[in-house]
């Protein structure tokens, strides 16, 4: 399992993408404000996704 590092650009739960901010022991927290339809998906600007449940798209954006 690679884990991200702040920066990357992953993807998790059905094609969600948004940018590492910050890398914890089993998780990272994300920013969601990346995608350009944020704002009609109603989400919070930011959510924590544990390492398992992502993969890495790009790295350092």
């Amino acid at each position: 399992m690679t884990i991200a590092q702040v920066g990357n650009l992953i993807e998790f739960k059905q094609g969600l993408k948004g940018i590492v901010e910050k890398v914890n022991e089993n998780s990272v927290i994300v920013d969601l404000t990346y995608m350009s339809n944020y704002r009609e998906l109603d989400l919070e600007q930011r959510t924590v996704v544990n390492h398992k449940n992502y993969k890495i798209i790009a790295e350092t954006v």
